[in-house]
Order: C-alpha cells, then sequence, then structure tokens
C-alpha cells in the first residue's frame, strides 16, 4: 500500500510526496535525513494530508496530479472541502495580457 501525502512546511508551503510508510517519512522530513530534500531547510513540517493507494501507479498518478494545483485547492483538498475544489476547477482563469 502507498500513500501521498502532504506536509506544510516552516515557511508555509506545501511537500508532496508518496511514501509506503507515511509516520516514516514525516520523521525523515523532520530529522533531515536527506540534505538535498526540499525541506531540508523548511523544516519542522507536519501532516496536513494522507491517502492510501493499492498500487503504485495510482498513487503516482494522484500524486502527479495535486502538485499541479494551486495553494487554494490543495488546501482544499487538506479541508477536505469537495465543493470548493470542484468551483476551482471548474473556475474560469483571466487570460494573461501579452
Amino acid at each position: 500500500m502507498l500513500c501521498v501525502y502532504i506536509v506544510l512546511c516552516s515557511d508555509d508551503s506545501f511537500y508532496i510526496g508518496v511514501t509506503n510508510d507515511v509516520e516514516r517519512r514525516v520523521w525523515e522530513h523532520n530529522e533531515g535525513i536527506d540534505t538535498g530534500c526540499y525541506t531540508f531547510k523548511r523544516r519542522p513540517v507536519r501532516l496536513m494530508y494522507a491517502s492510501e493507494f493499492p498500487d503504485a501507479m495510482s498513487a503516482i498518478d494522484w500524486e502527479k496530479r495535486i502538485k499541479r494545483w494551486s495553494r487554494e485547492k490543495k488546501q482544499a483538498l487538506i479541508d477536505g472541502d469537495w465543493k470548493r475544489i470542484k468551483a476551482l476547477t471548474h473556475r474560469v482563469m483571466p487570460m494573461r495580457q501579452r
């Protein structure tokens, strides 16, 4: 079983990852095991969301999908607010000026 997780970093940014052991992975982030990891200079981190998947393909697909989301949409996911996620998905974004 794999898990997609979101941690809140000390600089108020989100980090999203996949693991087979969420508790161990959050501990590793907080201990600074990997000095090259995004979270290394943004410790401590706090687990905000986790969702289990039966296979690697499903977990990786979900991870990639939510990494592309806006911060507002990620927060809605953390809050479990599916109405807001749907509204944010269907919101029309203004065209950029050229």
